[in-house]
């Protein structure tokens, strides 16, 4: 029901109004991304301003004409509003221009619909798609009567209206049921890393910031990245090699947008523990973006929402190829600790850098250290190389193996000890 999509694109009128009494405007240019991005044909965007919205059309009769004329003459399917519209509004606006009303959170509910490949991602986007529906049902037809009370006026016993909201409520239970035990298998999971002490890293940032690009380059990996909002929206893991570090867990998320629904925050929130629960955020900007700033601050916003705000964070300027004489380089704070690095995830300049600020700041504990093994300490040595801690390796004339390793300092006492060997206390740390 909510994933058969059209076959062609579908003929849309935007309307933006401006509104005094909104302090924070929603943005027309992001607007149209948003509808170019659902697969609509914008004709035309209808334009205006208010003091403060009509309580029942949101916008005034003068506008209303303009808005049903433009639907005539290019015979539009729907029209798209860049705000929030109450149920009744949309109801209203759809009666009298004879033609579907969505809000700009039914828009981004329809991209989502859209992009959303894995299990957990359609039953999240199915959660917000009914918790929008629910509030906006309207009695489509009358075969079923009204109750009533009464000798001789007693009814079918339940409305169309109130069948289709106890439907609804019974798949919202369903499905709220099937993301426990979702949430409960990706809980495992991380506990699983957190049990082999393999941090995440996780990269987040506004929607279109090239994050599925970086993941591409970093994780050598091919999954679907497009200039375009909300390409991506399940969340991807993939092991990745840190240098001077070792191995740790690359993190894909969906991407953020100003104003973003709260039901959709809620209904995503589970992807975005990815987030909250990582060891390391790498926030994607497009420094080439003149808002880039903003959207800055709108992603700073969401992570406090979702409690992600205390989690260590490394700025990723990317897309410098498209900035004049901008070459990549590392910005660090008073103390040496890397804060932003400057890349380019289509050309693959600076990558390197960044893996190295990444080691940097995982490995802010990370210690050397030379060991000896006898050939029956074998599994010791194996164990090392697993986590891609050798630095080099010789055989000296006592047929011992000689080893030198780099690595966390806990995750090498805890080896030595489980090989009955003593703990690195006096090894150097980096």
């Amino acid at each position: 029901m909510f994933f058969e999509r059209p076959d062609r694109g579908e003929t849309a009128i935007l309307v933006h109004i401006d509104l005094d009494s909104e302090q924070e405007q929603e943005d027309p240019v992001e607007f149209e991304e948003l509808v170019l991005s659902a697969g609509a044909v914008p004709a035309i965007f209808i334009k205006g301003s208010r003091k403060q919205p009509d309580a029942g059309l949101f916008i005034g009769s003068g506008k209303l004409e303009e808005i049903k004329a433009a639907v005539e003459e290019h015979e539009a399917e729907v029209v798209l509003f860049n705000h929030a519209l109450t149920p009744s509004q949309e109801r209203n606006l759809e009666a009298r221009l004879s033609c579907r009303v969505l809000d700009r959170t039914g828009l981004i509910l329809d991209i989502f619909a859209q992009r959303a490949r894995s299990y957990e991602g359609k039953l999240q986007v199915e959660l917000a798609q009914l918790e929008h529906t629910v509030t906006r049902l309207k009695r489509g037809w009358t075969h079923l009567d009204r109750q009533k009370g009464g000798i001789g006026l007693r009814g079918a016993g339940e409305t169309q209206l109130e069948l289709d909201q106890r439907m609804i409520r019974q798949r919202i239970k369903s499905i709220n049921a099937s993301l426990i035990k979702v949430r409960g298998q990706r809980d495992q999971g991380r506990r699983s890393r957190k049990r082999a002490d393999i941090p995440t890293v996780s990269l987040v940032g506004y929607t279109n910031a090239g994050k599925s690009s970086l993941f591409n380059v970093m994780a050598n990996e091919h999954i679907y990245a497009a200039d375009q909002l909300f390409a991506t929206l399940d969340s991807t893991l993939r092991r990745i090699q840190v240098p001077n570090f070792g191995a740790a867990i690359l993190a894909d998320t969906v991407g953020f947008i100003s104003h973003l629904p709260h039901k959709l925050v809620a209904a995503f929130r589970a992807t975005l523990e990815e987030s909250a629960e990582a060891s390391l955020l790498l926030h994607v900007i497009d420094v080439a973006n003149e808002q880039h700033k903003f959207f800055t601050e709108q992603v700073e916003e969401v992570l406090a929402e979702i409690g992600a705000d205390e989690v260590p964070c490394l700025q990723v300027c990317n897309k410098i190829d498209l900035l004049d004489e901008r070459a990549p380089h590392i910005e660090r704070n008073q103390e040496g600790k890397p804060v932003r690095v400057w890349i380019s995830a289509r050309t693959g300049e600076g990558i390197d850098l960044l893996l190295s600020a990444i080691g940097e700041l995982l490995g802010h504990d990370v210690v050397e250290y030379s060991l000896r093994l006898a050939p029956e300490q074998g599994r010791l040595r194996a164990r090392l190389y697993a986590k891609g801690a050798v630095v080099h390796e010789n055989v000296d004339a006592d047929g011992l193996v000689c080893l030198d390793v780099r690595l966390p300092r806990k995750d090498l006492d805890r080896l030595l000890v489980d090989e009955g060997m003593t703990p690195s206390g006096t090894s150097a740390g980096l």
